[in-house]
């Protein structure tokens, strides 16, 4: 009589694809975009100036430059993805420390003290839209 042992084999979780990291990218883009055109549109609307050296920026600007800004981080997010050892971690470190030198220009615009406001606003929304939804499809 022998005793015979199996074991299970190991699960293994594959890693996102990148089909799947640039499609979860481009509805957060679409998103964030449509938010920050919103968030300018709103602010507007409760009396908030979206002019910037006396040119006022239309909300469909800050959809514009959401989504430019938006398809540079997957660009970054697909680099770092390749190179990174550990891709979620560098994603997140390196958007984040972005996000907030984007609000820097913000601080010495020259506009006044409500639309820098809205200014930042805008960037926050965008990125706490983008950041996650790409976080999520990049391996820990």
């Amino acid at each position: 009589m022998s005793a015979t042992c199996t074991t299970a084999p190991a699960a293994t979780t594959a890693a996102p694809s990148v089909g799947s990291l640039l499609r979860d990218g481009a509805g957060a883009t679409v998103l964030a975009a449509a938010a920050t055109a919103v968030a300018a549109a709103a602010g507007q609307a409760v009396g908030i100036s979206l002019a910037v050296s006396g040119s006022p920026i239309p909300p469909s600007g800050f959809a514009t430059l959401t989504v430019i800004f938006s398809v540079l981080g997957l660009l970054i997010a697909l680099v770092l993805r390749r190179f990174a050892n550990s891709p979620r971690t560098a994603w997140i470190r390196t958007t984040v420390a972005l996000t907030v030198l984007s609000l820097v220009p913000d601080v010495f615009a020259d506009a006044d003290t409500a639309t820098k406001a809205l200014l930042m606003v805008t960037h926050l929304v965008a990125a706490a839209i983008v950041i996650p939804a790409v976080a999520r499809r990049l391996r820990a």
